[in-house]
């Protein structure tokens, strides 16, 4: 080997002469041919991911600490997501950086060093995310008992779709919108935050209706298998969606952080889609007991209220027998009442008889009112001149002058004159003279137009004279008709 790199030199004996680049490729060569392809374990630091899409971070254990990189074509091969503090097994090949003289372990797959590491790790994050409210009861809703639309998010490969639409059909047939995620390997986390997100952020107005419930599910694998439903941005979005969610990962006994995080958890893939739909048959049944139930309680509710009924209506008198009795008392008052009627108006008209009997007559009234009217003047006339003479007699003795006793005769004359005046304007005379009539049947005053009947014969007496005449009948000779 010495032989092969160089010549020894004269000043050095036996010990062969290199070149640095020499050297460098003879370590690299023997870094790579010894530990071709190694797993090395270890926790990761250091990480960091460059723009370019490689992968630099470092593996270091109790007593050593070794480089690594991960080129950008093997990132999506890694089986994890790489971070730091992660205990993992990396596996790839050791080789030298020459301008640099140090080596480094080029990684092309990665694995969690042990399910024990791999869950204590899952559980420092969902007790920190627990103190954080993310997993509170309070925070689930109910999952709607008949959704319209059904969201999936899942690998369009495997049974997983086509168990959870087998299901939907046999239970009751419902549209599914799925959302194709990969659900293990790099990038598979970000997948399904994406399309959790994507699907809680439908409004309903686009293409793509908004789903009522959602279903997140894959099928069963190992625990690294099922890390991608153990990243925290999957348990954050599934907390913040506003979509019911129902988590199905795994089988029964597989428990990841989404399954806190959800409304509901679902044993499988299978379970999910029986809590998303009813049985449509056991549905239609239920309401038919329902509607049966209602019926019958109807049923019930009339008979008790009919029963009601009749007993109120037997509390009732009789009803017929009521309208009868009062139907018959009408009868009987109309009876009397057309008995009653003409004896009273015969009682009436006895009573206006016997009124006008003590009544003098119009004739005799006037002329009573016109004696003493002619008695009162000439009375006044003699006491005047009485008065007069007397006063003249007085004037005689006493010689004084007839004037004051003239104009006192003439205030008293024009006195009597109005005294004359107001007792003739009053006078029943003076009333028919302006144009009234005394209106007279049988020998007695008429006052009102109810007294008198069609036919009958009645006397007008006027101013200057009388004459007769017949209520609503025909004329007569030398009669007038009213």
């Amino acid at each position: 080997m010495h032989e092969e790199f160089g010549a020894a030199s004269p000043s050095g004996g036996n010990v062969p002469e290199y070149t640095v680049s020499e050297i460098s490729g003879a370590i690299r060569r023997t870094l790579e041919g010894s530990f071709s392809r190694v797993r090395v374990r270890g926790e990761i630091t250091e990480f960091k991911r460059y723009p370019s899409g490689h992968i630099y971070f470092s593996l270091k254990d109790e007593q050593g600490k070794i480089s690594g990189v991960v080129w950008r074509g093997s990132v999506s091969r890694l089986g994890l997501v790489p971070e730091n503090g992660l205990e993992i097994i990396a596996t790839g090949k050791v080789s030298a950086y020459g301008e640099r003289s140090s080596y480094q372990l080029i990684v092309e797959r990665m694995e969690y060093a042990g399910e024990g590491a791999l869950l204590a790790r899952i559980e420092r994050l969902r007790i920190r995310l627990g103190e954080e409210g993310l997993f509170d009861p309070a925070r689930k809703r109910p999952i709607p008992l008949l959704p319209r639309v059904i969201g999936l998010v899942t690998s369009p490969q495997g049974a997983v779709l086509h168990d959870i639409c087998t299901t939907l059909r046999r239970r009751f047939p419902r549209p599914v919108v799925v959302w194709p995620v990969p659900v293990q390997g790099e990038g598979a986390a970000a997948q399904i935050v994406a399309a959790i997100n994507g699907f809680s952020a439908l409004d309903g107005t686009g293409a793509v209706p908004r789903p009522d419930v959602l279903i997140v599910a894959r099928g069963g694998g190992s625990l690294e298998d099922l890390m991608a439903f153990n990243d925290e941005g999957v348990v954050r979005a599934a907390a913040a969606c506003f979509i019911p969610l129902i988590s199905a990962v795994g089988h029964e006994t597989d428990t990841t952080l989404i399954d806190f995080a959800s409304d509901r958890r679902a044993p499988t893939p299978t379970a999910a889609a029986e809590m998303a739909v009813p049985v449509r048959s056991e549905l239609l049944a239920e309401i038919e007991h329902r509607a049966a139930r209602a019926t019958g309680a109807l049923a019930r509710q009339m008979q008790t209220a009919r029963l009601r009924l009749d007993r109120a209506a037997a509390a009732l008198p009789d009803l017929p027998g009521l309208v009868q009795t009062a139907r018959m008392q009408l009868d009987d008052r109309a009876r009397r009442l057309d008995v009653a009627l003409p004896a009273l108006v015969r009682r009436r008209k006895a009573d206006l008889v016997a009124v006008e009997r003590h009544m003098p007559a119009v004739e005799t009234l006037l002329s009573g009112r016109r004696t003493r009217l002619a008695v009162l003047g000439g009375a006044f006339v003699g006491g005047m001149q009485h008065t007069l003479q007397r006063q003249e007699v007085r004037l005689g003795r006493c010689r004084v002058s007839p004037a004051p006793l003239m104009a006192l005769l003439r205030e008293r004359r024009i006195a009597l004159a109005g005294a004359a005046g107001q007792l003739e304007a009053v006078s029943p005379q003076a009333v028919l003279a302006r144009g009234y009539a005394l209106v007279t049947a049988d020998g007695h005053p008429v006052t009102k137009a109810a007294g008198l009947r069609s036919g009958q014969q009645v006397d007008l007496t006027f101013g200057d004279g009388s004459c007769r005449a017949i209520i609503g009948g025909q004329p007569a000779q030398g009669l007038l008709d009213l």
